[in-house]
């Protein structure tokens, strides 16, 4: 398996988790206070937290073939629910930074991954 795909799976799974869960209301206050909601961009956060989703499918199907790639994605986002569970609770602030991370990371590894293609 491609050490870039594997990275691209937990990448954007984490990152579509953190947009996910931006989404919601609670969880927004938590990362940016109280009264605080994400109004607008509710809608945006949840299509681009279903892309990356779907992205980290695709990736996990690429690197590891139909049978194991579902597997080798049902894990990714696994550790990635339980990092973004622990990022909520024990670094809240740092949340929204750590999501966009993530997120550069994914676009940018899969415009390597397609130029190396």
């Amino acid at each position: 398996m491609d050490a870039l795909l594997l990275t691209l799976v937990f990448a954007a799974s984490l990152a579509g988790f953190c947009a996910l869960s931006l989404a919601m209301d609670r969880h927004s206050e938590d990362v940016s206070g109280r009264g605080s909601t994400p109004g607008p961009w509710r809608r945006w956060l949840q299509l681009g937290g279903t892309v990356l989703l779907c992205l980290s499918l695709g990736a996990s199907l690429q690197a590891a073939g139909s049978s194991i790639g579902w597997v080798l994605w049902l894990g990714a986002l696994t550790a990635a629910a339980l990092a973004t569970v622990a990022l909520l609770g024990y670094a809240p602030r740092r949340f929204a930074w750590i999501g966009s991370v993530a997120a550069a990371i994914t676009v940018g590894g899969g415009l390597v991954y397609l130029l190396m293609a």
